[in-house]
């Protein structure tokens, strides 16, 4: 077996070892030279029903690992088309209970897609921060994104966040100089998320050349997967990212096509939602990656 790929989280996943199924995924999909696709809907957007039955198909599409939104009335990181699906989420009734249990029914059918639950620390602070950890776990999430927590101020719940066996996904972006990067990945798991684009998410195209260079940059100081989201619209662009990421993480692109179809019948709409991550999901997963060999 080629050494320069035996990554620790691809030693443990021939071994057999017990893994969280962030890191078995992803060592999965290293060891079948594919790249991850990685959708973003909020949770109970447009309702709770179509949400669960769009989540609930989104592996058969494609999704080797999920990002469920966890809605929030004020979204800072995000741009008008996530907004707009938080937003219509909450209106819809969403919380964090309604969040959580969503995952829970998810689970019913699907024990290995990775979930990670990605949103603000406001909401998670008001449900109480152990609480939430604890609830996460057991409803069957893997992982948490929490933008506006940085690094020197989450130990409040990464550090239970970890007692819980969750992954605590840290975020890089093109301004983070080399020492920035050993910070955001000290405590950093499951994942690495770079953002290709300054700014909100969905509202700028990505330079290929920079991500290709940040994502080389950053592989030098981690073993880490890296996935790279903002600004991913097309299965074109799903292509350029997954020709330099281990992962593509794709947001706006499917949230704004849930809001075109908000007057469809429902089947029409999750239908129309699925075709599209299929597309995406197959522009990922047809650039070849570094597969394992024996």
């Amino acid at each position: 077996m080629s050494s320069r790929w035996r990554t620790p989280w691809v030693k443990n996943y021939e071994a057999g070892k017990a893994l969280n199924r962030i890191t078995a995924r992803f060592a999965e999909l290293r060891t079948q030279g594919r790249k991850a696709f990685v959708p973003f809907i909020s949770a109970g957007d447009p309702d709770p029903e179509t949400s669960l039955a769009i989540l609930e198909k989104l592996p058969g599409a494609g999704a080797d690992v999920i990002e469920l939104g966890m809605p929030f009335s004020d979204p800072m990181a995000d741009g008008p088309a996530v907004q707009a699906s938080s937003l219509r989420a909450l209106k819809a009734g969403a919380n964090m209970n309604r969040t959580l249990d969503l995952v829970k029914k998810f689970r019913k059918t699907d024990n290995k897609t990775p979930i990670v639950l990605m949103g603000y620390f406001n909401p998670i602070h008001a449900y109480g921060t152990a609480r939430f950890t604890h609830d996460a776990a057991a409803a069957g999430a893997d992982g948490l994104i929490v933008v506006d927590l940085p690094p020197e101020e989450d130990d409040v719940l990464r550090l239970p966040a970890q007692a819980q066996g969750l992954n605590v996904i840290r975020l890089a972006t093109p301004t983070s100089d080399a020492a920035r990067i050993i910070k955001i990945l000290d405590g950093a798991s499951g994942f690495l998320y770079y953002v290709s684009i300054m700014g909100v998410t969905g509202t700028k195209k990505f330079d290929a050349a920079q991500v290709e260079a940040a994502v080389a940059r950053i592989r030098k100081a981690t073993s880490l997967p890296i996935a790279v989201g903002f600004g991913v619209k097309t299965p074109e662009d799903a292509a350029a990212i997954a020709r330099v990421a281990d992962g593509v993480v794709v947001g706006s692109a499917i949230v704004n096509h849930i809001a075109e179809k908000a007057g469809a019948p429902r089947r029409e709409l999750i239908a129309s939602v699925l075709e599209l991550c299929r597309a995406l999901a197959a522009s990922a997963h047809a650039v070849e990656g570094a597969r394992i060999s024996a």
